[in-house]
């Protein structure tokens, strides 16, 4: 993840869903901006049966309303990515699940949205919902937000699972974007051995999760990683593509329809 200078602050954009995370892994080279769109596909039209619910497209995400760029509530995403997120859907399918996404490609401009937010400190409008436990002034100081976004080279994704049986959102014990360590993996379990054990020593106020909302972040979890995705260490909802295609590259042309 690439870290610039913001004030005193080094930027780094904690959004790969909920935390302005742009970049999201810290070994992030060179990037090259482009607006060639040719080797992304619509998530939709590989994965069918996946819901949508855009959350940059609308006003019920951390800023509070729509990101730049963000042009039609449709999901992008390179065509070899999409591909994978086939076979992930397929796996939980039998297991009575679909897939609901967030966010998957997005573009630069959105980043800088985020960047420029991030930066005016007053605007607080949405931090009930998903920073209550923060000052918005320490988002660059504790590394919430980056320039960069791995979102931005169009091969991660941001997700969770929906139950066809109650037709609901499986429970995962916290909304995504929440800032803050309950959204991290090993928040009250161990992600490797998918063991729960209730340490919730890391939230501020003593949030915790229960043993089914922690097994059912490692559904999701596994499902992603068998198909050849890799997670990070702070979002449950945040993965991308391990042999990701433009690992150097980050994208411009906006969210929309694809010609």
């Amino acid at each position: 993840m690439s870290r610039v200078k913001f004030g005193a602050f080094a930027v780094s954009l904690f959004l790969c869903g909920a935390f302005l995370f742009t970049n999201c892994t810290n070994n992030t080279p060179a990037a090259s901006p482009t607006d060639d769109s040719s080797q992304f596909v619509a998530i939709s039209d590989v994965v069918p049966d996946a819901i949508l619910e855009i959350r940059y497209f609308g006003t019920y995400n951390f800023v509070g309303t729509r990101i730049n760029g963000y042009e039609e509530p449709i999901a992008l995403m390179t065509r070899i990515a999409a591909d994978s997120l086939r076979a992930v859907s397929d796996d939980v399918k039998a297991l009575g699940y679909r897939l609901k996404i967030y966010d998957a490609y997005r573009p630069q401009g959105g980043v800088d949205h985020f960047v420029r937010w991030a930066a005016d400190i007053p605007d607080t409008l949405m931090k009930t919902y998903f920073y209550p436990d923060l000052d918005k002034s320490v988002l660059f100081e504790q590394e919430y937000i980056y320039e960069r976004s791995g979102h931005t080279r169009g091969s991660t994704v941001d997700l969770t699972l929906f139950d066809m049986t109650t037709e609901k959102e499986l429970d995962m014990g916290g909304t995504f974007d929440w800032f803050g360590p309950e959204s991290h993996p090993d928040f009250c379990g161990n992600p490797e051995t998918g063991e729960y054990t209730g340490d919730n020593s890391k939230s501020p106020i003593g949030r915790s999760i229960t043993e089914d909302q922690f097994a059912h972040r490692m559904i999701l979890r596994h499902a992603m990683l068998r198909h050849g995705f890799k997670a990070i260490e702070t979002e449950w909802w945040h993965f991308t593509l391990r042999d990701e295609p433009f690992p150097e590259t980050y994208f411009t042309f906006p969210v929309k329809r694809l010609q």
